[in-house]
């Protein structure tokens, strides 16, 4: 049986007080929520760098948990990256075309990645852990509706009365004519001696 004496094996020894790898999100700026609109032609990219990482994982998955309770893989892979993988782009309208029986929220989600050990993996020196810091809201955007064809705001008739009557400006001016009112009465009395 011939052997090969020219093989070559990679082995990386992380010391045991290296901290544990992370993700910094570069893409989008973690200053604010981004907003994402679910539309034609409106694809999203999520970019980040690795810290500390000194082990490379062998795939990254990456997924939106959202406020109605679902997780979806985000990216055209079903949100499996390779392990080395530092962005990752999402077609909002092609994912909720082809996955109508679970349709992408509005509201808020949380962008989760994590390597192939799991997303419970405990922190290890050189590894990365679990990310789980970006949140970004996602919408749809209604259709024109014109004014000729009937729209109207029924928040803008409705409470227009009440919060014109709770403005601190109409509180004030009534109460100051309240007070000159008050503090001229006895002008208006009889004079009675």
């Amino acid at each position: 049986m011939a052997t090969n004496a020219n093989v070559e094996v990679n082995v990386i020894l992380i010391p045991p007080n290296a901290p544990a790898g992370g993700i910094l999100m570069t893409q989008p700026p973690q200053t604010a929520v981004s907003f994402y609109k679910v539309a034609p032609s409106q694809t999203v990219t999520f970019g980040w760098n690795f810290t500390s990482v000194l082990q490379d994982s062998q795939s990254l998955t990456v997924s939106a948990i959202c406020d109605n309770g679902n997780t979806y893989p985000v990216g055209p892979t079903d949100g499996v990256l390779p392990g080395t993988a530092t962005q990752v782009f999402w077609d909002l309208y092609s994912w909720q075309s082809s996955n109508p029986q679970q349709p992408l929220p509005q509201g808020t989600c949380t962008l989760t990645m994590w390597d192939n050990r799991g997303q419970s993996a405990l922190p290890r020196p050189g590894f990365m852990k679990p990310f789980n810091n970006l949140q970004f809201g996602l919408y749809t955007p209604q259709p024109y509706t014109p004014l000729a064809s009937g729209w109207s705001c029924t928040e803008c008739h409705n409470d227009s009365v009440i919060s014109a009557a709770t403005h601190p400006a109409f509180i004030g001016i009534l109460v100051s004519f309240l007070v000159i009112f008050l503090s001229g009465f006895h002008l208006l009395r009889p004079n009675v001696a």
